[in-house]
């Protein structure tokens, strides 16, 4: 009699473990592997990685518990961000979230299973990221916006804020693959509509500014442009606001940590509010959702940011107007 229950004791002894073992598997909750692919510089402190964050812990994801951001910036090197790419690849991300055309591109190359979330660019189906808005086909998906359509109402806002401007410089990068010829579409059509003469100021390196605000100078440009580009917007940024400032040039941004940086003014999506939809594509992709059948989404909010420290440095007095339309003021 001994024996068998002995037995008996050792095999629910092992059926009491085996069930302690499978609950705590349970009960500990799975953790996702976001990757995210930027072709810019990293930035302390981001707003735009704060703002995804807090869109993730919004929708019950917590880093260190149920989540882990893997976050890459390529500074604006093409091989590094092919590298990197590859690297998030390697890592099992669960999604990469990218950044910029260059930063979706790379993605793509990378990876045909892994899913891609847009972060941040412009006409996703010009550029050949998908198939169209409705239905996005492959492994990528996300936010786009028709940018097409912003150029022009960038230079309108700049001309009704100086007025008495007659020659726009654009700063732009020739090395940037389509966005850029839109662009300058867009801008020419505006141009002559407002009877301005447009002068283009190629910057394909850091070393180039200043040779580029010179020649501006020398053309006789009254306001500037400044493209949407990484290596302008993000690693130049602060070095344009202080010439412009220098060369007395009211300057027109796509973006408010331009205005941030000391720029004039800016007009364009919110990158806060594309970050936390990012965020939202993220989740419904964790969840079971398949990119190819999530429609790609366009921004709704545009903004308008005016520096008035910067207007008051150029001598330059803001027209009512312009303040009435501004979302933010940073005096």
């Amino acid at each position: 009699m001994q024996r068998p229950t002995v037995g008996l004791l050792v095999l629910l002894a092992f059926g009491i473990l085996l069930l302690s073992l499978t609950a705590e598997a349970q009960q500990r909750p799975k953790v996702y592997r976001i990757g995210r692919l930027s072709p810019g510089p990293p930035i302390e402190p981001s707003p735009a990685l704060e703002a995804f964050r807090q869109g993730l812990r919004d929708l019950g994801y917590v880093e260190g518990q149920n989540l882990v951001i893997e976050d890459r910036h390529a500074e604006g090197n093409q091989e590094r961000l092919r590298d990197l790419a590859a690297e998030l690849v390697r890592l099992k991300v669960d999604v990469i979230v990218a950044g910029g055309g260059s930063g979706i591109r790379a993605a793509q190359r990378a990876t045909q299973t892994i899913p891609i979330v847009m972060a941040v660019t412009g006409d996703a189906v010009r550029d050949g990221f998908v198939a169209s808005l409705a239905h996005p086909g492959g492994n990528t998906t996300g936010m786009s916006w028709l940018a097409a359509e912003l150029p022009g109402k960038r230079l309108e806002l700049l001309k009704e804020t100086v007025p008495q401007s007659t020659r726009v410089a654009v700063v732009a990068n020739p090395a940037t693959p389509g966005g850029s010829e839109t662009a300058m579409r867009s801008l020419t059509v505006a141009a002559r509509a407002l009877g301005l003469h447009l002068h283009v100021a190629e910057v394909r390196s850091a070393d180039e500014l200043e040779t580029a605000f010179g020649a501006m100078t020398r053309e006789g440009a009254d306001a500037i442009i400044v493209q949407e580009e990484p290596l302008l917007i993000d690693h130049l940024r602060g070095r344009i606001a202080d010439l412009a400032l220098t060369h007395r040039l009211p300057a027109m941004y796509y973006w408010k940590s331009s205005v941030e940086a000391g720029g004039l003014m800016s007009y364009g999506p919110s990158m806060a509010a594309l970050q936390r939809r990012a965020a939202s594509y993220v989740d419904k992709i964790l969840k079971g959702a398949k990119p190819a059948d999530l429609p790609v989404e366009q921004p709704t909010k545009f903004e308008l940011i005016i520096n008035l420290k910067t207007a008051k440095a150029l001598g330059l007095t803001i027209p009512p107007s312009i303040l009435f339309q501004a979302d933010e003021v940073i005096r």
